[in-house]
């Protein structure tokens, strides 16, 4: 089992979602990424090189951008956004992946 950290910025970019948003990514976050997140599956795949992270959950609209440090069993939430194309839209900016 993996230890979930949400980052300082990812708290920010939920903040800044829906309440029922908010609800769907927690969701998610406990019930996905402590268990093999790593396992390429419907929702979730290992994206292309980039600045922001290297694997992408998606939970409807909502992207939940993370890294995995398997040396120490720990899941790092990156960022949660909204993808747009290859642009995520995350509190209203375009961050391209």
């Amino acid at each position: 089992m993996y230890e979930v950290e949400i980052t300082y910025n990812a708290l920010e970019d939920l903040k800044a979602l829906r309440k029922h948003e908010q609800a769907e990514a927690l969701e998610a976050i406990e019930t996905q990424l402590p268990y093999e997140p790593t396992v390429e599956t419907r929702n979730r795949k290992r994206l292309e090189p980039n600045e922001v992270a290297e694997w992408e959950l998606r939970v409807g609209r909502l992207r939940i951008l993370y890294d995995v440090h398997e040396q120490i069993k720990v899941v790092s939430v990156e960022v949660i956004g909204y993808k747009i194309g290859n642009d995520l839209i995350v509190r209203g900016e375009r961050k391209e992946l």
